[in-house]
């Protein structure tokens, strides 16, 4: 039987240290603010949003929502975007996608600065992740991947870690996270030859395709870490969710694994909280 690798005691581990950090800013009269743009009532939208901002609430981190109605023009959605990101007592920004056709996703993205692009939603913020900026911002997910292996003293440094899946959203942040923790990487994904044997090669196997249960047994191993990304619905039980690893014919065969729900999906928020405090460290100098 694997270990199962939860992520509430790694989210509230972040947590307490977050507190700490909040209270000793409020006291220096700095108040970091995550603002979260919303364009219509999208269901997963507000799902999200609710999520963060409980996150917000249990650790006393400001937030401004701002609603923007479906219609809304280019022109006034820009300019909106470019307001909220001259605003100095905002110091993190996160802005949910996919955005209504009519509006140009790819250059409203770009008007959020780096500093303040607590997502990892523009290009500048990937080039300076990929350059290993210390004060850059991975996308969420693929940072509480890394924030549970440490949790759980996983070493990361000359292990084999395959990562399947290549977005810019997961596959490929995580693979750079891992790189610069000095693990072996390599990204696979459905075109990769022998992609069960590669699989089961892995030190530590992050699974993010977004293919429910296309992990089963063949493609793990004894010793094995695995962390499932994947969070995918029931099609019978729409209240049900699971990931891209067959956990009840994996988690016999593997060491470690994380299950879904209840897993990296229990940190993310979190960790977009842990990125708006370093933000407002970053932008008021206060350290």
């Amino acid at each position: 039987m694997a270990d199962i690798l939860k992520g509430k005691p790694v989210a509230e581990a972040i947590k307490t240290e977050l507190i700490k950090k909040i209270l000793c800013l409020k006291e220096k009269n700095i108040f970091p603010k995550l603002g979260i743009i919303r364009v219509g009532n999208r269901a997963d939208d507000l799902f999200y949003q609710g999520g963060i901002k409980k996150t917000c609430a249990e650790i006393n981190l400001n937030l401004e929502i701002f609603e923007q109605p479906e219609t809304i023009e280019s022109i006034t959605f820009e300019n909106t975007v470019k307001d909220i990101a001259a605003r100095k007592d905002i110091h993190g920004i996160l802005m949910f996608a996919p955005l209504p056709k009519q509006l140009n996703e790819k250059k409203i993205r770009a008007l959020i600065p780096a500093e303040k692009d607590v997502d990892c939603l523009n290009l500048e913020s990937a080039g300076k992740v990929y350059a290993d900026e210390p004060n850059a911002f991975p996308p969420c997910t693929p940072a509480a991947c890394l924030a549970l292996l440490k949790f759980y003293h996983i070493p990361i440094q000359g292990k084999r870690c395959v990562v399947l899946g290549r977005s810019l959203v997961v596959g490929k942040p995580v693979a750079m996270l891992l790189l610069r923790e000095h693990g072996t990487v390599t990204i696979c994904h459905s075109r990769t030859e022998n992609l069960p044997q590669v699989c089961r090669e892995a030190d530590i196997l992050i699974v993010a395709c977004g293919r429910a249960k296309l992990i089963k047994e063949n493609f793990v191993s004894e010793k094995q870490i695995v962390i499932d990304v994947g969070i995918n619905q029931d099609p019978d039980h729409p209240n049900h969710y699971f990931g891209d690893v067959d956990f009840e014919k994996v988690e016999p065969i593997v060491s470690k694994i994380t299950p879904v729900p209840g897993g990296i999906g229990s940190i993310t928020n979190v960790i977009l909280c842990q990125h708006v405090v370093k933000a407002c460290e970053n932008l008021t100098g206060k350290l």
